[in-house]
């Protein structure tokens, strides 16, 4: 069974930073894209950073030249280092993949969040 694991989260200062973490474990055979999304209170779902499996980046244009997305392929992890954070950032964070198990032909995964506060 493959799982999301999403870690990093937590409280910090509007101009600090924090790096999260998504780390996919079971019987995987390839991950195509990862990325993250996010949810604020009161807001839908939205799209914050994506990579692909050869390290294409795309980035959401409120978060561009302040998140940093990257991927180890080996640890099956993916990153986000989230510089600059302004109140507007804080949501629950949500890690995705698409993933090629064992025993299925390709699906979409999410993480179960991870919270990011941004408050002085």
């Amino acid at each position: 069974q493959v799982q999301l694991v999403e870690s990093g989260g937590g409280l910090v200062q509007p101009g600090g930073s924090l790096r999260l973490s998504c780390a996919a474990s079971g019987s995987i055979f390839s991950i195509g894209v990862m990325g993250w999304y996010r949810r604020a209170p009161g807001k839908q779902r939205e799209l914050v950073a994506t990579v692909t499996s050869v390290g294409s980046t795309n980035y959401a244009d409120s978060v561009k030249g302040r998140f940093t997305i990257s991927r180890d392929n080996a640890k099956n992890t993916a990153y986000l280092q989230m510089n600059s954070l302004k109140p507007e950032d804080a949501a629950v964070y949500y890690c995705y993949a698409f993933i090629t198990s064992n025993t299925r032909l390709g699906g979409d995964y999410w993480g179960r969040g991870t919270q990011v506060t941004v408050s002085s």
